[in-house]
Order: C-alpha cells, then sequence, then structure tokens
C-alpha cells in the first residue's frame, strides 16, 4: 500500500489537466483492483455543472450531467448528509430512494454501476465533493479493499480533491470569468476549428448539446460569436504564458 501510495502522490503533484489527474487515479484504482471511479465536485452556484473526473463510461457520464442528476442521485445525497464513507449498491441497507432516484440506479446498472464505495468531502473550503470507487458485481477483492484500506482511500480523497481544487479550479476562468468544465471544454476544441457536431462525436455528446454548452460559453463571455469567444480563450491563455 505505501508504494501504492507513494506512486499516487508523485502522479498528482506531475499532474496539470484533467487528463492528467484522471490517470493518476485510474492507476492507483487498477493497482487496488477497485475498477473504476468517479470524482464529482458539487458547483457553487445552482446553474453551473459539477466537475466530474471518471472513468464510467462517457455515454453513461455525458446523460448524467445532462440531467443534472447530481440533484437527485441518493448517492449524493447521503454524501451531503454523512462525512464518513459509506458502501452502497448490492445488498447493502439503504434508506428509501424515490422513483426518480431508483430509475438513476437502474440506468445506472445498465452501465455496470451497481456497487460502490464512497467517500464525502467535506474540507470547508467551498461545496462538498465526493469519490467513489465502483463495480459490476460483488468481488473478494473490491471487498477486501474496501475493508482494510478504508482510511487510506478516505486519505486518497482529500488528497485529490485538494490538488484538483488548487489546480484547475482557475483554469476555467477567462478574464475572471467563470465557465462550466463543458463550456472550457468545447470552446477549446472550437478554438481548434472543430464544429458543433465534431465537438459532440470527441466528447460523446450530442451536436445539439455541444452547441448549447458554446453557445452558454459565448453569453458568458459577452461576445456575439463562438470565434470571438474562441478568441478570448487563446488570448487569456496567451497571456498566461508570457
Amino acid at each position: 500500500m505505501h508504494r501504492i501510495f507513494q506512486r499516487f502522490i508523485d502522479l498528482l503533484s506531475n499532474a496539470e489537466d484533467l487528463a492528467d489527474f484522471s490517470e493518476a487515479m485510474s492507476v492507483t484504482a487498477a493497482a487496488l483492483d477497485l475498477s473504476c471511479f468517479a470524482y464529482l465536485a458539487l458547483p457553487r452556484e445552482q446553474h453551473d455543472e459539477p466537475r466530474l473526473i471518471s472513468t464510467y463510461p462517457t455515454t453513461w457520464t455525458s446523460h448524467y450531467l445532462l440531467n443534472r442528476y447530481e440533484r437527485i442521485d441518493p448517492v449524493i445525497v447521503q454524501a451531503l448528509q454523512d462525512r464518513e464513507p459509506f458502501r452502497w449498491g448490492i445488498d447493502v441497507p439503504s434508506g428509501y430512494c424515490t422513483g426518480e432516484q431508483q430509475q438513476l440506479l437502474d440506468e445506472a446498472s445498465e452501465f455496470g454501476i451497481r456497487l460502490g464505495f464512497t467517500v464525502p468531502i467535506h474540507d470547508g473550503h467551498g461545496p462538498i465533493a465526493a469519490l467513489t470507487f465502483a463495480t459490476n458485481q460483488r468481488k473478494a477483492s473490491f471487498e477486501s479493499c474496501v475493508a482494510s484500506h478504508a482510511r487510506v482511500l478516505q486519505l486518497i480523497a482529500m488528497f485529490f480533491h485538494a490538488h484538483v481544487r488548487r489546480k484547475l479550479v482557475n483554469r476555467y476562468r477567462i478574464e475572471g470569468l467563470l465557465l462550466s468544465p463543458r463550456e472550457f471544454e468545447c470552446l477549446e476544441w472550437a478554438a481548434e476549428g472543430k464544429s458543433a457536431w465534431e465537438i459532440g462525436c470527441i466528447l460523446g455528446i450530442s451536436r445539439n448539446t455541444a452547441a448549447s454548452y458554446l453557445n452558454s460559453a459565448k453569453e458568458k463571455l459577452g461576445v456575439r460569436t463562438i470565434v470571438q469567444a474562441a478568441m478570448r480563450l487563446a488570448a487569456a491563455k496567451k497571456s498566461k504564458q508570457n
């Protein structure tokens, strides 16, 4: 465990973007035989998107974000109420679920997300976050790791959250204006000359959804066209490099 944890810290220290952070946690989860993971940080403003870093299927995460499922997700609801890590899913007693919440769980199970261990993160510096390790079925290795290393997993979650907050929060600001991660990501691809259709294919979302993110970014930046918004992004990046 010491070797795995040290490797995790080294990867975190060198992480600079979403891909780096995803890799750091992916490598660590794989070493612990914990299958897939999802880190979700709730937004400060109600109309903004949560920050999601995950190895869940892209089709599921896009569907989750599009439907704002973080507002009803029973796992996130429990994470808001409880500071202690908890297990959920197959054969794990749980509280009452609304029909809407049960539908969410049923949909998640179709993507192999049926059993999980979630670490709520309440650090006092903003909205809560949660790190979840999930699997599609009960596995001895998963159960053993969760039972034996729950506190280490909690520490991993806190370290991950702290590094993400420190390195990525300001990444989505353009001249002081905060974009959602998806708005920023779509605008980055637009700056590379990609159309809304191409961006949708790259990110696993529909053309209309990509166009909606681009329009939202344009409105937040107070410009008339996507090209102007992309130019603002390019100028902001250049300014940071100088």
